[in-house]
């Protein structure tokens, strides 16, 4: 697969935007509350970084980071776990923090991961909450944005570690095979 193009979806006025919002939001719902905010690695650094900027419960932050794409446009349905989280999260809300979900399956695993740990509660913000091809039923708590398909790059998402630098997020324009 090459791209041939990008189509701007959303321009980072609008997702800045959208992200401080966001932030209100989860700062309502998590006011006096010890929270741990977990971003998922690689495609969630830009968003969580933005995001965390906005919270004011002085939360806790750690990482994690899993994989399922590879060089693919499409899941290849096995999720690894490659960098678990430091922080202790017994008795402790934790807010997972995703750049997009799309089939369900990478969330529903950390779900199960992080619930085993003895979290109070378990939410979920994503930038992007892209349903055309849910599998796996999840439900994200804060959604950035809605997006009924196409394949998507840019503010942290990549297409094989590449356009994660982009300032918006941006439909790709795939070059038809033997083009």
């Amino acid at each position: 697969m090459k791209i041939k193009d990008l189509k701007v979806v959303y321009d980072a006025q609008a997702i800045a935007a959208r992200v401080a919002e966001m932030g209100q939001e989860i700062n309502r719902l998590y006011a006096g509350e010890d929270v741990v905010v977990v971003c998922v690695l690689k495609g969630a650094f830009m968003f969580f970084a933005d995001l965390v900027r906005h919270l004011d419960m002085r939360p806790e932050l750690d990482f994690v980071r899993v994989a399922s794409y590879g060089a693919s446009t499409a899941t290849c349905g096995t999720v690894s776990f490659t960098k678990d989280v430091e922080v202790p999260l017994q008795g402790k809300h934790v807010l997972l923090v995703e750049d997009i979900v799309d089939t369900g399956h990478t969330v529903d695993f950390l779900f199960r991961q992080l619930a085993a740990r003895g979290a109070k509660s378990l939410r979920l913000a994503a930038l992007v909450d892209k349903q055309e091809r849910r599998a796996v039923p999840v439900r994200v708590d804060f959604a950035g944005f809605a997006l009924p398909g196409g394949f998507i790059v840019g503010y942290g998402l990549d297409y094989a570690e590449r356009y994660r630098e982009l300032p918006g997020i941006y439909e790709a324009v795939i070059e038809p095979e033997g083009a």
